[in-house]
């Protein structure tokens, strides 16, 4: 006969694991609540939560592709859009580390083409959209079919001779401020901003599906095609003529390889202690009063975040870096926001 004591303890411990795993039960069926309506044969999603640097969470819904039925697994890789941004400023940093870019540099200094009403932009206003830049989005002509590239953005750029406001002196969200980074990150490195970021990023990290794409490069394993609901039906809206467009939104990834990004913001394998606090830290408020933007984040209290919305897809990563905790959710489609279920699935894990 075993001593009580050892008896007692052995219960005890047993009991606890049966509440653990009825914890863990309850918490997933609430994150399925949350994702009801990617459920079925619709447009999914990915579900990641990390904590203390381990998946609590890991689960794919609905499907990636509607035509071929094929379901969405978390090796699924969406187009990030925004999302994107957080590399692009990552791809700065270690220039700005290695001396080549400085925080200060005047745009002009690196693309000389530029009209002088772009003469006083640094580097620093495009990381925190402080810039000015008139939105190529509202230049671009309103019949564009053939994809634009970083290079038509600059060549539209050139075209302006104007600014909203004087560079430093309010914010405005600029998706051509982060496409003119990933030129400059070309011409100070000499590679392609895919190269850049396959070589200095995703492969040292292990990201070994992550790519940015365009048209007749590499192909995108384990593709995700986004998805628009129109009239009765989800109707395929995977590309648009700003899709090919890189510095600003074009990288498709997974859960899985954005869980190896999540671990590199923790410590120095990627970028210097100084680099990652500077791109952590509030640079300027923003046209939500509640929420601050540094470089290639979006700082709300206690969490970094960025969202990603583009034609077919929306995404969002939060980060609470003090609890050790994240939430990513990708998908590919263009409703709902996924910004609020990710919040309501980190209120899961206090």
């Amino acid at each position: 006969m075993g001593r009580p004591g050892l008896v007692l303890l052995s219960t005890l411990l047993v009991c606890a694991a049966c509440a653990r795993g009825g914890h863990r039960v309850e918490v997933e069926q609430k994150i399925n609540a949350l994702m009801q309506a990617y459920q079925g044969d619709v447009p999914g999603a990915s579900v990641l939560v990390l904590r203390d640097g381990k998946a609590v969470v890991r689960k794919s819904y609905g499907l990636a592709d509607l035509e071929e039925q094929h379901a969405a697994t978390p090796a699924t890789n969406y187009r990030l859009a925004s999302v994107t941004k957080q590399f692009t400023a990552a791809a700065t940093l270690l220039l700005i580390e290695e001396g080549r870019l400085g925080l200060d540099d005047r745009l002009r200094q690196w693309l000389p083409s530029l009209p002088m009403s772009n003469d006083a932009i640094t580097i620093r206003h495009l990381l925190t959209h402080t810039s000015g830049l008139i939105d190529y989005e509202e230049v671009m002509p309103a019949n564009q079919v053939t994809q634009l590239r970083d290079r038509d953005v600059l060549r539209l750029q050139e075209g302006q001779d104007r600014l909203y406001f004087a560079p430093g002196s309010h914010y405005r969200y600029s998706n051509g401020g982060y496409s003119l980074l990933a030129l400059i990150v070309e011409r100070i490195s000499g590679l392609s901003f895919q190269q850049f970021l396959r070589e200095r990023i995703f492969a040292p990290l292990g990201m070994s599906q992550t790519l940015a794409y365009v048209s007749g490069g590499p192909a995108i394993a384990h593709r995700a095609y986004g998805y628009s609901w129109i009239g009765k039906s989800w109707q395929r809206t995977d590309q648009s003529s700003t899709s090919a467009v890189l510095g600003d939104g074009g990288i498709y990834s997974s859960i899985d390889d954005l869980a190896r990004w999540d671990a590199a913001l923790y410590d120095d394998r990627l970028l210097s202690d100084a680099s990652r606090a500077a791109a952590f830290t509030a640079s300027t408020t923003t046209d939500d009063p509640d929420v601050a933007y540094g470089y290639g984040w979006r700082i709300t209290g206690e969490s970094l975040w960025h969202s990603g919305e583009t034609i077919g897809f929306r995404n969002v990563i939060v980060r609470y870096p003090m609890r050790r905790l994240s939430v990513i959710v990708l998908s590919n489609r263009d409703d709902p926001e996924p910004y609020r279920i990710a919040l309501a699935i980190a209120r899961l894990f206090p």
